[in-house]
This record gives C-alpha cells, sequence and structure tokens, in this order.
C-alpha cells in the first residue's frame, strides 16, 4: 500500500516538473544525428532523450537479472546434487564404531 503510494506520489511530481519545465521552455532546436538534422521543440527532446535513457537502463537491467537468474538455476542444482549427496552418505553404515 504504502509503495503504492509512493510511486503515485512519485509520478505526480514528475507530471509537474515536466509541466512546469514545458511552460518554460517553449524554444525550438536543431538536433543533428550527422544523417539527418530534425528541428524540435525542447521539452519534446528532453522527453526523448529521458524515454531512450530509461529504455536502455531497463535492458541493461534486464541483462543482469537474467544471468543472475541464470546462476540461481545452476546454484540450485548443486545444492540439489549436494544434498543427495549427503542423504546418500548418511545412509550408509558406520565401519569404525570399534
Amino acid at each position: 500500500m504504502l509503495k503504492r503510494i509512493g510511486l503515485a506520489i512519485l509520478v505526480i511530481i514528475i507530471v509537474v516538473v515536466m509541466a512546469t519545465f514545458t511552460a518554460n521552455n517553449t524554444g525550438m532546436i536543431d538536433i543533428d544525428l550527422a544523417f539527418a538534422r530534425i528541428n524540435t521543440s525542447i521539452p519534446l527532446a528532453f522527453a526523448v532523450t529521458f524515454a531512450l535513457g530509461w529504455l536502455f537502463g531497463v535492458i541493461s537491467i534486464g541483462f543482469y537479472v537474467l544471468k543472475l537468474v541464470n546462476e540461481r538455476r545452476v546454484l540450485r542444482r548443486s545444492l540439489r546434487v549436494s544434498e543427495s549427496e549427503v542423504s546418500s552418505l548418511r545412509n550408509l553404515p558406520l565401519s569404525d564404531a570399534d
């Protein structure tokens, strides 16, 4: 519940900051992409840059999470093998009980 409220407050703050930024920066900007020149508004350029950065971050963290999931799978398999080995060793009779 608290997490949802915090997320809602964060979204509201971002919307207010974006609206203020858009109202204060109504100018145009030229963006040279080496193969094309784009004339766009400043807030749109910042919004697209923010969205692309966010997308790159999500993709990067996705690869890291996949790596962790794979490592966890390997560790679980190793744990299962070790537990079965310990279990089989416990079932062996003691030969040095003298």
